[in-house]
């Protein structure tokens, strides 16, 4: 069967052996918080996955990346999901690393060499809340950010080594900017506590991190130049277009995998198999020709906003997708086993990470009108 080849060709290539070890494990048991694939994706080297060669990493560039993804989505959503908020911090230290002269690149190096996996604490999971509105406070002390608030949910929350946090600091003319702190996980006044509550993608980790007063040096600090009015600067874009791809394909996988169920079930119908295949390779396909396109040159408001469209496009296809296999399947096969009910509630959570279809289209209109895309 063709379906699926490239990508986990992909996945065998470079993390070698992990997709066999999701494999030979049942869904459902790998998506509970006692699951093992956030272990075995740790053992792979996965957490190198986006750290370039140079610095010991498997230097996967987006295209690879996208594929790996929804390789993943397809064995472990939960597992895919999490994994790709690590991978929206890598690449954008590793887009920090290639523009600057700062220690980006030490820690890209640990990364790789210690499998380090990190978590991402930027503002996200709050309804009419956007990725810019950071939900920490700070305050200077000398050199030093005290850092106190919370970060729910946050995924990777038991197994991460530090936690990339967002928050707001005054600039020297006396405006605020937002500001990325690198956050040890062991490190006095950071704890995390139970919240996710639903059994769907339990396995990501996603709980509140919790940071009273937690103090960063000025070194695991990085400016990002984003004002409190929400225009993202390069480093900031770089990251949102990575984000949207990386988790994009993540779901696209958790629908190849009710897709995969149908095509193996020779009573359905083969136009509606066939149907299936054309709504998630489409959607994928989309998502591909963007990723090859930006790995030929730096992305910017533009490839941000086709980056939005393919993740718009995408949510409906899996829709559409879902609802097919679902009446195709039929009852019986519902009944039967628990996969598919949670295959079907694991991938309706794309719409529930920012930016909001609902509060996108307005300043997607407005930019392909002529006028600047605000991140929402």
């Amino acid at each position: 069967m063709r379906f699926l080849l490239r990508e986990r060709e992909s996945l065998e290539g470079l993390l070698p052996g992990l997709d066999k070890q999701l494999a030979a494990v049942p869904l459902l048991d790998l998506e509970t918080t006692q699951g093992t694939a956030l272990k075995a994706f740790t053992l792979a080297g996965g957490p190198g996955l986006l750290v370039p060669a140079v610095h010991g990493g498997a230097g996967a560039d987006l295209l690879s990346a996208v594929r790996v993804q929804r390789a993943l989505g397809s064995r472990s959503p939960a597992l895919a999901v999490a994994t790709t908020m690590h991978h929206f911090s890598t690449a954008t230290l590793a887009e920090a690393a290639s523009a600057g002269d700062g220690m980006e690149w030490l820690l890209l190096a640990a990364i790789a060499e210690d499998n380090l996996l990190l978590a991402s604490g930027f503002a996200e999971g709050r309804t009419g809340q956007g990725i810019l509105r950071p939900a920490l406070t700070a305050r200077m002390d000398g050199d030093q950010v005290r850092l106190s608030g919370s970060k729910k949910p946050c995924s990777l929350a038991r197994s991460m080594k530090l936690l990339t946090a967002s928050f707001m600091l005054p600039g020297p003319d006396g405006s605020w900017e937002l500001a990325i702190a690198l956050v040890p996980a062991d490190a006095p006044g950071v704890s995390v506590r139970p919240f996710w509550r639903t059994p769907v993608l339990a396995a990501a980790e996603s709980e509140e991190v919790v940071l009273d007063d937690v103090a960063v040096p000025a070194e695991l600090l990085v400016r990002t130049g984003v004002t409190d009015e929400g225009r993202a600067d390069h480093l900031q874009t770089v990251g949102f277009v990575w984000f949207e791809l990386l988790m994009t394909a993540s779901y696209l996988g958790a629908a190849s995998a009710m897709v995969e169920r149908t095509l193996a079930d020779t009573r359905v119908d083969p136009t509606v198999r066939g149907e299936a295949i054309i709504a998630v390779e489409a959607a994928m396909l989309s998502v591909e020709g963007l990723a090859s396109a930006i790995g030929r040159r730096p992305p910017g408001e533009e490839a941000l906003a086709q980056s939005l469209i393919c993740r718009y496009a995408a949510q409906d296809a899996i829709s559409r997708t879902l609802a097919l296999c679902m009446e195709a399947l039929g009852g019986m096969a519902f009944i039967a086993s628990g996969e598919l009910a949670y295959l079907q509630s694991a991938c309706r959570a794309l719409a529930f990470h920012p930016p909001s279809k609902s509060r996108t289209a307005a300043p997607l209109t407005d930019y392909f009108a002529g006028r600047p895309l605000l991140i929402p």
